[in-house]
């Protein structure tokens, strides 16, 4: 079996490696520090089995499970934490294993045995319950049997398009199957409603024109594209361009 550790712990991961190895000799065991490199380790290696720490810089290990939720085959799913007993309740109530920190190699023989793959619903409801609940930072679809990511940071604009969600940047765009009023709720503080098909990210506002039928159109930094604003949002995005000296 081969089995990837992700923590930002070198420690930590010496520790989980050293344990595998005593378990079973033969486990292909990999490293990474960050969940952005091991979302990239996953792709390249396809690993049957992630140990995934919960806190970790740059992408956390939840997010992680949900980018890898929307995959066709995603790999077993460990996590391991420092919480007390009493925070991980939520784990076991729906069926995904932990390790609390220091790991024990019981515990450890005990967690592979039981590892499940984890569903994108599920993910969501324990990053909630383990107050991680913030916006994620990268948003995801799979492109050819690949998890495509895109930092949320870079995204100009999302719109719906049919059954989709276009999230679009200066370098292109990523289709994503989910709805525009759950990113809307997730991205409140990036992003704003200009129609009900389409949010801007505020950051990259550029200003509002009025084109040659009367309507308004909002312009974005780096697009080409701009987005037709609705008589609905038309006042809150003067406002808020008003507030912002946009």
């Amino acid at each position: 079996m081969k089995i990837l550790i992700v923590d930002d712990e070198t420690l930590a991961r010496q520790r989980l490696h050293g344990l595998l190895s005593e378990l079973d000799g033969n486990y292909e065991v990999l490293e990474a520090d960050n969940g952005v490199a091991a979302l990239e380790l996953i792709q390249r290696e396809d690993p049957d089995l992630v140990l995934f720490d919960i806190r970790m810089p740059l992408m956390d290990g939840l997010e992680v499970a949900h980018h890898l939720a929307c995959g066709d085959a995603p790999p077993a799913i460990i996590f391991t934490t420092a919480y007390q007993k009493h925070a991980l309740e939520a784990f076991e109530i729906h069926a995904v294993d932990y390790l609390l920190k220091p790991v024990r190699r019981e515990r450890l023989q005990e967690a592979l045995q039981r590892a499940r793959i984890l569903h994108r619903a599920r993910v969501e409801t324990l990053r909630q319950q383990n107050g991680l609940a913030s916006a994620r930072t990268h948003l995801s679809a799979t492109k050819h049997g690949n998890i495509q990511l895109v930092p949320v940071a870079d995204v100009r604009y999302l719109k719906a398009e049919h059954k989709y969600i276009i999230a679009a940047w200066p370098e292109g765009e990523l289709l994503l199957d989910e709805s525009l009023k759950t990113l809307e709720r997730e991205f409140r503080e990036l992003f704003v409603r200009v129609h009900r098909n389409a949010l801007a990210a505020v950051r990259y506002i550029d200003g509002l024109v009025r084109d040659e039928s009367g309507g308004l159109t909002l312009t974005l930094r780096d697009m080409e594209e701009g987005l037709q604003v609705s008589r609905r949002h038309a006042g809150e995005i003067r406002r808020l361009l008003k507030s912002t000296d946009i």
